[in-house]
């Protein structure tokens, strides 16, 4: 029993880096950093997942701790079926550092409660940390939300750069918004998630030394899994 379980944990750590770990972990932090002082503030809304929980709550009263849940389930059944388990190991650390830090931010007041009146500089802000905190965690290979294993996944799927996805998926989800949302709170909205996606998908192209673009990972990834299934077969 024992020896399997060691097998299995084997397998499934295998191939994970400590550099991709730390990134996932603090990037998804910096993200949580963001959405906290400048998003929770400015009521600045998102497009994806996120802004479909509004949409639905608002015309169907559906709590966003219910449809969250649904959607995100979905996004990374997907994301796992696509990206294979090393997606499940970043994502799941990047879920916990966007908590751990969300949570640890809660004890604290806000540090710039006047966004709230600046709602253009407040859109250029959000679009800096959700482009880099996000950008960062999709490039270590997880995903902090449904958003992002939506986008990672359908990127994959349809060879397109990940950015026009995201861009797709918040102009589909803010033309629903219009419908509850004031013009000009929703015209900040969509100037945040252009320049989002656009920064995510810069950070997913740049020269990064300690994580490798994402062509390069898929190769690693397929070359590990070899790897694996050869040492399965030997020790049986």
């Amino acid at each position: 029993m024992f020896s399997h379980l060691r097998k299995g944990l084997r397998s499934l750590f295998f191939d994970i880096r400590l550099s991709n770990c730390l990134v996932s972990f603090f990037a998804s932090a910096f993200l949580a950093f963001g959405l906290y002082q400048v998003h929770a503030v400015s009521q600045v809304t998102e497009g994806g997942v996120l802004g479909m929980m509004l949409l639905l709550e608002h015309w169907t009263g559906l709590s966003p701790s219910v449809s969250g849940l649904v959607m995100d389930a979905a996004c990374y059944a997907l994301g796992w079926r696509l990206l294979g388990r090393s997606f499940l190991v970043y994502s799941g650390i990047s879920s916990l550092g966007f908590s751990a830090a969300y949570r640890v931010l809660e004890c604290f007041p806000r540090l710039w409660p006047g966004l709230s009146n600046m709602p253009l500089l407040a859109s250029v802000l959000g679009a800096i940390f959700v482009g880099l905190g996000a950008g960062l965690c999709v490039r270590a290979g997880g995903a902090t939300g449904g958003d992002d294993a939506l986008a990672m996944s359908l990127s994959r799927l349809t060879r397109q750069p990940i950015e026009r996805i995201y861009l797709a998926s918040d102009l589909i989800v803010l033309a629903l918004s219009a419908s509850y949302i004031p013009l000009k709170r929703l015209g900040y909205s969509l100037l945040t998630v252009l320049l989002s996606g656009q920064l995510i998908g810069l950070v997913q192209r740049a020269p990064l030394p300690f994580l490798p673009t994402a062509e390069g990972s898929r190769a690693k990834e397929a070359f590990v899994e070899e790897r694996t299934e050869a040492a399965v077969r030997a020790e049986k």
